[in-house]
Formats: C-alpha cells, structure tokens, sequence
C-alpha cells in the first residue's frame, strides 16, 4: 500500500506547478497552467484516503513532468507580440 504524500511534499509539488506555469510566455497558457494546479489542489485537499492520495500525488508529479517539457516547447516557438492581457495602460 502506497503511503500519503505529506503536507510538505503536497506543498512542494504545488509551488512547482505554479513556477513551472511561470514560464510559459504566452499569458492564456500561463494563466491556464496555474488555474488547472489550484482547481486540482483545491479538489484534492480532502483525500482521506492513503493510496487515493498517493495517487493523485504519482499524478500530479506526472502533470509537473509533462508541464516542464510544454514549457520548453512553448519558448521555442514564442510569440513576438503580447497578449493585449500583458499591456500595461500608458
């Protein structure tokens, strides 16, 4: 039986979604990236149930994974203009 992640490991794996989603450059992919690892957590917080969290946490390390390589891809074929979202007022 696969053991519960602990608080800190849940921490952890939150924090790099969010910076992982930092590195996207265009903002809607960005923004997607960060909404999806809150919506996730927050619908996983209540897991009582060991292996069922030991299983989302083997999940969520895969996402992490497979959100590294997009962001790679997604620098190499950047955009040249922001988003209108990105704009500052001048």
């Amino acid at each position: 039986m696969a053991a519960a992640p602990t608080r800190a490991e849940a921490l952890s794996l939150f924090r790099s979604l969010l910076r992982t989603a930092r590195q996207f450059s265009d903002y809607n992919i960005r923004e997607y990236a960060r909404r999806r690892a809150a919506d996730a957590f927050r619908e996983n917080c209540a897991l009582g149930d060991a292996a069922a969290a030991a299983a989302v946490f083997a999940d969520g390390k895969k996402q992490l994974e497979v959100a590294k390589r997009q962001a790679v891809v997604y620098s190499l074929y950047a955009p040249k203009a922001k988003s209108i979202m990105e704009m500052k007022l001048q």
